[in-house]
This record gives C-alpha cells, structure tokens and sequence, in this order.
C-alpha cells in the first residue's frame, strides 16, 4: 500500500513537472521571429535530440536496449503525439487561443471516456467532478468559445483526441517505457514541417529559444510525461497537464509584464483546486481504506477511491 501510493505520488510530480516545462511555449514562442512550419521543424529536431538522450538514460537505468522490437502501442504513441503537437500548433494559426484552450480542456474527459471504452477502466466521483471543475476554470481564462468554426476548431477537435488516445494507449501499455515513441513522434513532425520550413531565416536568436524549446518544453516535457503517464490514470495525467493553461499566462506575465487579466486569475484558481481535489484524494480517504482497481476493470484500470 505503501508503495502503491508513493508512486502515484511520484506520478503526479512528474506530471506536474511536465506541465511545468509545456507552459513555457507562450513565453518562448512569442519571440520567435520565422514562421509557424519553421518554428515546428526547429522545436522538433532539438525536441527529438532531447528525448533520444532521456530514451537512452532512461534504458540504461531500467537496463534495456532503447528503439529495439518497437511493437504497435510505441507507433501508436508516436503517432498520436505528432498529431497533437502539430495539430496545436497550425490549430493556433486557424483559430483563436480559446478555442484551442477550451478543447484542451476537455482532454481528461476525453481521456477517461477512451479508456471506459477501450479498457473498461472505471472513474471515481471525484475525478469526475475535479474534471468538470477544470473545464469551468479553463472556460473562465479564455471568456468561452468565439464562435470560430472550420479548420481550427477541427484541428483542436484532433489535438485532443490525440493526446487523449495516447495517454490511454500508455495507461494500457504502462510496463513499456514510451521514451523512444515521443523521440520518433518528433521526428515525425521534424519530416512534415521540414519541406515546408525556412531554415535561411533562422538567426542566432531565434536558434537559440528553438534549442530552449526542444530541449526545456518539449524535450523535458515529454520526458517527465512518459515517466508519469506509467504510474497515473490516463484521465489523471490529463488533468494534472491543464496546470499549462495557469502557468503559461503566468510566465508571460513575470518575463514580459504581460498582467494577465482578472478572470485569467480567476480561472486559474479554479483549474489550481481542481488539480488539488484531484492530487489530495489519498490523504481524505477513510484511514484503512485502499485504493484498488474496481472489479470488472482492466488490470490497467484507473483507481478508485473505495
């Protein structure tokens, strides 16, 4: 019991760690100078760099051989991150912010529901209502959507089921250290965005917040995701990934005295205890009571408060 709780803890350290490194896109990006698929082909070659150095530390330390008998749930995973990474940002370039933060925000629901269908994974009431708190915090920041339709709104539509049907592929296959899948997921994304890009226009400046970008927020990033995602719900993982929406306004605020906005604060607070009544369900269980999978789920299933 004592080790099962400890690694959900570590868990969600993790994951908040990932969060912590994705939120600092806004910050970087908004000093870039060259063009979205310059911008894309850039954050993934050093993104993709990072992460073969976290897949070989990291199969040193479990003592396996990295990108060896790559099986279907690794491709898949790759696959759904290169979708959602390129589908966030050309969804940022189609239609507004809020938009994309509010289908963002339905990524645990999104989640829990694919891992219900696929898995038989259950959901506590708890996580249900931390969830619904997340979506009211996050429709708060952004004001609601902006009645913007078509190619945006789709791609955000994508983004989401992506990153939702990864976590749960991982949840699934959590033995597996994903690692190797995000290295080739940003190769992927290094393949599409390349043709498109202007390597001519990149300066020592730009270069140096797209090294920041692929090494700190991607690279970091999904490291601390695949250490996570192994310990934690899919639906779990996905809510504890909306402290990006808080912080990153946070950044831009404390870098470029950007203030945010009374209801940016507001919500922020929201999506913060709606994490926390997530984070702190161990410690207000009854003394004694376990969490345990809920007969009837897969051996991968969620836990449940009992």
């Amino acid at each position: 019991m004592v080790g099962e709780s400890g690694g959900r803890r570590r868990g969600q350290v993790y994951v908040v760690l990932a969060a912590l490194a994705w939120s600092t896109a806004g910050v970087l990006q908004r000093e870039l100078s060259v063009g979205t698929a310059t911008q894309m082909a850039g954050r993934a070659l050093f993104g993709a760099a990072a992460l073969l150095i976290a897949a070989v530390v990291l199969a040193r330390v479990s003592g396996r051989r990295p990108f060896v008998a790559i099986g279907w749930a690794e491709l898949a995973v790759a696959v759904c991150t290169a979708v959602a990474s390129g589908a966030f940002i050309v969804a940022l370039n189609n239609t507004t912010v809020a938009n994309v933060l509010l289908m963002q925000a339905l990524a645990p629901l999104a989640a829990a529901t694919i891992a219900w269908a696929a898995l038989g994974a259950q959901i506590s009431r708890r996580t249900a209502l931390a969830m619904l708190v997340a979506v009211l915090g996050v429709g708060i920041i952004v004001g609601g959507p902006k009645g913007e339709s078509g190619v945006g709104v789709a791609l955000s539509v994508l983004m989401t089921l992506a990153f939702a049907a990864g976590l749960v592929i991982m949840q699934h296959r959590r033995e597996v250290s994903m690692a190797p899948a995000f290295c080739l997921s940003q190769v992927l994304v290094l393949l599409a965005a390349a043709p498109l890009s202007h390597p001519r226009t990149v300066g020592l400046h730009d270069l140096a917040l797209m090294i920041l970008l692929g090494f700190g927020q991607i690279g970091l990033g999904l490291a601390f995701l695949t250490m996570g995602a192994r310990l934690l719900p899919a639906a779990e993982v996905a809510l504890i990934s909306l402290l990006e929406v808080v912080l990153g306004p946070l950044w831009v605020w404390l870098a470029l005295s950007e203030r945010p906005s009374r209801t940016t604060l507001i919500g922020g607070a929201v999506v913060v205890s709606a994490v926390l009544m997530q984070v702190s369900a161990e410690r207000t269980t009854e003394p004694g009571a376990p969490l345990r999978i809920r007969p009837g789920s897969s051996a991968d299933g969620a836990l449940e408060e009992q």
